[in-house]
């Protein structure tokens, strides 16, 4: 979700956290990282609730319980690991997926009882090409009560309570079929849930529903949107204003083999493909090529009202450019088939294909926002780009690169965070986390030289050169005051994701200051450069890190991915880097600590 902080704070709903303390074992201060409260309506709000997730990262790893047996599985690996770890029985451990990166291998698990997974106590284990152990996270729980395991509502009556609770519908043919899960409440206590989707696309919802199968009660829901804003041009520009220019294929055949405009059994001459599909009120409303071999040479009118021809035109085209531009890139640095993308055809190379992002420009049904809903691997991500109504004309979203780049990178944090389930980013930290991000990501693209000058975020669309965020993103704390503690202040968010997006700008610039720049890296992710490392950390930790991450173990995630990948020759700038920003060995809780390890002092 794209949140414009300073200028209109006041239009957006603001996500309100839980005002009650959270159960014991856990603070009251840890509620960002447990829970989070969703405004259905003016007459419904949620609550819902993540157990806390504990992590550990293990440098060059540890044994686990069966290293010596060379005819271990990776999932046989992991499962054992977790019983050990847990003392649990083999069938209390479910594998949900997995993947192998050029740096680790990945195990996603859930915790299980009678043969029926929990729904939000899920655990994730990621070996090293060793055969060790490198980090694992878990939130699985020891319940206080569990429900019986046989349902007294009937699945047609939970569909037709939360159908009319969520104000959508469950697609029979579309969507997967609803199954059986448990659901542990706040109190540790295990209900037994039906678990299926919902969905009103003209109002933009979309929520997994969680209703009780003993008493048809709505215990919980996970949203699949993140709204946000951006607008395009070439893939390094950011704003309209910037300058369009002819980019002559474009199109990276190593993450896209056959191109942008097949999908491995069709071609199309249209803003369509594997990847990605932008129209404007209905898919069959796309942009056909200019002329013929595939160019789309359309010029933005922006004096005009953006719903002129041409500059719905412009929308599409530029709008399927940066998407299938961020796929590529994204692909190389690990955002692959096998790790959960988005694509039509995966081509026999792992993963759920039939999932490409759906791209709605100047959609009807909102201003002054953009939105990504990001479902399992399997179903297409869907993005919304709206107009803008502070100037006159109106501006395009869809013409504003860091608002496109921001809502795709929801995708990639979505995915790759708990296993491609879409459902790891659910409290009021992680989500912030999520915005946070989207904004380094989109940032990341901008960058052209080892500079690293501040960089502020939809400057164009509302015509104010200081853009939405509250503070540009920069090294000065002068002009960027974030820290951990800030968190402290904060109850949503956008506000919270820019203390993680400012840290993360602070990273970047340690990188590119200690390793220089690549100015190929958006295309080749071999060198060692700063931003070339900068990319390779920031998508390997999403894989490693645990489901509804916490800032410390977000970091953790990113040491142990510099351990995996570079043999942690990184570690010390990295930690002095956070640790700058609050985030030292000892933060916790929202409190400050400037501390780094003994040999990095």
């Amino acid at each position: 979700m794209f949140s414009f902080s300073k200028v209109f704070a006041s239009v957006f709903l603001a996500v309100l956290c839980a005002s009650t303390a959270t159960a014991v074992p856990y603070p009251a201060s840890s509620k960002y990282a447990t829970h989070r409260t969703r405004e259905i309506s003016p007459a419904l709000k949620i609550e819902t609730y993540h157990p806390l997730s504990s992590y550990e990262t293990f440098g060059e790893g540890i044994d686990h319980p069966l290293s010596k047996r060379a005819d271990a599985s990776l999932e046989d690996s992991a499962v054992a690991f977790v019983q050990s770890r847990h003392q649990l029985d083999s069938d209390a451990v479910h594998v949900r997926s997995s993947f192998e990166s050029d740096s680790a291998r990945h195990v996603y698990v859930k915790q299980q009882h009678n043969g029926i997974p929990f729904a939000n106590a899920v655990a994730n284990v990621a070996l090293n090409k060793d055969n060790k152990v490198v980090a694992f996270g878990s939130s699985f729980v020891k319940f206080s009560k569990i429900a019986d395991s046989t349902p007294a509502v009937a699945v047609e009556d939970a569909i037709a309570t939360a159908e009319a609770q969520l104000n959508g519908k469950f697609d029979t043919e579309n969507f997967p079929e609803p199954t059986l899960q448990y659901f542990v409440k706040e109190d540790d206590s295990a209900v037994l849930v039906h678990a299926f989707q919902v969905r009103n696309e003209g109002a933009g919802t979309w929520y997994q529903a969680y209703v009780d199968a003993h008493t048809g009660e709505l215990v919980s829901i996970t949203d699949f949107v993140n709204k946000a804003s951006y607008y395009v041009l070439p893939i390094w520009k950011e704003y309209p204003t910037d300058g369009f220019a002819t980019i002559t294929d474009p199109q990276d055949t190593t993450s896209s083999p056959q191109g942008w405009h097949n999908d491995g059994s069709k071609s199309y001459t249209t803003t369509s493909g594997n990847n990605a599909i932008a129209y404007k009120s209905s898919t069959s409303s796309t942009t056909s090529e200019s002329s013929s071999g595939l160019v789309f040479n359309y010029p933005a009118a922006l004096s005009k009202a953006p719903t002129t021809t041409a500059n719905v035109n412009a929308a599409r085209v530029n709008a399927f450019y940066v998407v299938n531009s961020v796929h590529d890139i994204h692909y190389k640095y690990g955002f692959t088939e096998s790790a959960y993308n988005f694509q039509t055809s995966n081509f026999g190379k792992g993963g759920k294909g039939g999932d490409r992002v759906t791209i709605s420009v100047q959609d009807s049904a909102g201003t002054d926002n953009a939105d990504f809903s990001t479902p399992p691997d399997g179903q297409s991500g869907h993005m919304r780009m709206f107009l803008w109504d502070e100037t006159s004309p109106e501006r395009d979203g869809a013409l504003e690169n860091d608002i496109i780049a921001h809502e795709n990178t929801h995708g990639l944090t979505n995915r790759m965070t708990g296993g491609g389930t879409g459902e790891c980013l659910q409290t009021d930290e992680a989500g912030g986390m999520g915005e946070g991000w989207s904004d380094a990501f989109a940032e990341w693209l901008t960058h052209t030289d080892d500079s690293v000058p501040d960089f502020i975020m939809g400057a164009y669309v509302i015509n104010d050169s200081a853009g939405i965020r509250n503070y540009p993103y920069s090294t000065s704390a002068k002009t960027n005051p974030l820290r951990y503690s800030s968190i402290a202040t904060l109850d949503e968010v956008h506000n919270i994701g820019e203390v993680w997006a400012n840290l993360l700008h602070n990273v970047y610039a340690a990188l590119v200051g200690e390793h220089g720049f690549s100015s190929t890296a958006r295309t080749d992710p071999s060198g060692t450069e700063g931003n070339v490392v900068f990319l390779h950390l920031f998508i390997d930790a999403l894989a490693l890190q645990p489901c509804n991450p916490t800032f410390p173990t977000a970091r953790d995630a990113w040491i142990q991915a510099d351990a995996n990948r570079y043999g942690g020759a990184n570690k010390c700038l990295l930690w002095k880097a956070f640790a700058s920003k609050g985030l030292g060995v000892n933060a916790k809780n929202y409190k400050d600590d400037t501390t780094v390890p003994s040999d990095c002092s």
